[in-house]
């Protein structure tokens, strides 16, 4: 038995990048919104409907993205000090 199932699906652009946005239902009716940024990197927000698991993963998405990219500044200048 299938225990989700994808309802929703969208793209959100920042900063010029365009992320997938797909939103799945629970076998209890709640809902996840989920982004993959990497094979084992994946932001997971949820909520009781698809309107609000959706509109939670849009408020954090940036900041996601953002601690993304500073994170690869870091390790970018921690590489070249070595």
């Amino acid at each position: 038995m299938v225990e989700e199932r994808l309802v929703h699906s969208t793209e959100l652009e920042l900063n010029g990048d365009r992320f997938e946005i797909l939103v799945y239902c629970r076998i209890d009716g709640r809902h996840f919104a989920k982004t993959r940024f990497g094979d084992n990197d994946i932001i997971i927000n949820d909520g009781q409907s698809l309107e609000e698991a959706l509109e939670k993963h849009e408020k954090v998405l940036p900041l996601a993205v953002t601690s993304r990219h500073l994170l690869q500044q870091v390790k970018g200048l921690a590489k070249t000090d070595n």
